[in-house]
């Protein structure tokens, strides 16, 4: 399986990170009731611009298989905590909630 992080602002659209064309670690994991995403990356103005609109931040990763479509999850940060820890070069973001789906299923 091959997965794809991405994290954009949820107005504007712009992307801040994209797993594919960064250089960077991260983990998805069980935080609580939500889901808590760090992204092991230097702080660089595109992260710095990403706290500035960290309460409009949509993320997504996306699962691709082998034998089946390619799964999407769309994680809501909402109010969730977003922040970057200097000494580590880290981005935390906590999501609240999420919605999987499969975007082959959906007609246009």
């Amino acid at each position: 399986m091959k997965e794809v992080l991405i994290v954009k602002h949820a107005v504007g659209g712009r992307t801040f990170i994209h797993s594919e064309t960064d250089s960077l670690r991260y983990d998805v994991l069980p935080d609580g009731e939500g889901w808590r995403i760090t992204i092991s990356t230097p702080k660089s103005a595109a992260i710095e611009e990403l706290l500035k609109w960290k309460h409009e931040l949509n993320v997504f990763l996306f699962q691709e298989f082998d034998d089946q479509p390619t799964r999407k999850i769309w994680f809501y940060v909402k109010e969730g905590p977003v922040g970057y820890e200097d000494h580590l070069e880290q981005l935390t973001i906590k999501a609240r909630s999420r919605i999987d789906y499969v975007p082959d299923e959906f007609d246009m």
